[in-house]
């Protein structure tokens, strides 16, 4: 048999191959594996702790902003600042307002984030460091209440935040954000004739040096390399 003849028999036994173990799937899939068993609804909802903006996922609970002081200073304060300042290099949570058009905008919570259930959400699966999902609803939801307190989202120290006026919380930079729209607003920059090769028009310059922070160096003070 010659080889040609031979690898022609290779590729149909490797075509036939796939095909039966293709079929093979197919059963399987209309069918149970019997492998494993089907999740309870606990193991389900203990997985299911999101909560979105438009209030899906959100728990029954209360909290009063002073309540969450007490929580944030017990819990929280020792990385994040008994005002939200940030300690170290942990993450500043207050703070920020009108900085965002500013080349170093300072993104928090008050002056960034378009949902206050992203703060709830965040809380809830994550915090405190170390110690996450150890939180009950109601210690959330005073958290929450003393976060956006802190950024003078709520005003009223006395404020409870509860599941009933959660939605009725607006943050400041909720219109901040829109859905990508590159396709209609940035439409006239494309072009179908994709350049490939030699696509720089100018030969390009050296502008600037950065000789004060002796980054580049002049010929005469960089080292000699033989």
């Amino acid at each position: 048999m010659s080889r040609s003849a031979r690898t022609i028999l290779l590729l149909a036994a490797i075509a036939l191959s796939a095909a039966q173990s293709g079929a093979a799937l197919a059963q399987a899939s209309a069918k149970k594996l019997g492998l494993g068993r089907e999740a309870t609804a606990a193991e389900i909802a203990a997985w299911d702790i999101d909560v979105r903006p438009d209030g899906h996922g959100l728990p029954p609970g209360k909290g009063t902003v002073k309540q969450g002081e007490e929580l944030f200073t017990a819990l929280c304060a020792a990385c994040h600042g008994d005002f939200g300042e940030g300690r170290d290099r942990w993450p500043v949570l207050a703070g920020g307002h009108g900085t965002l058009k500013n080349d170093r905008p300072d993104k928090t919570i008050g002056s960034f984030w378009p949902h206050q259930s992203t703060v709830f959400d965040y809380i809830k699966r994550a915090m405190p460091f170390g110690n996450a999902q150890s939180l009950s609803n109601d210690e959330i939801y005073a958290l929450t209440a003393y976060v956006l307190h802190l950024n003078d989202v709520i005003k009223d120290a006395n404020f409870e935040l509860n599941d009933k006026n959660f939605l009725s919380i607006r943050m400041p930079n909720a219109d901040g954000f829109y859905d990508d729209d590159r396709e209609t607003a940035e439409k006239h920059f494309w072009n179908r004739k994709v350049c490939m090769k030699d696509c720089l028009k100018t030969e390009p310059k050296v502008t600037g040096r950065a000789q004060v922070l002796d980054v580049t160096p002049d010929n005469k003070t960089a080292p000699r390399v033989d």
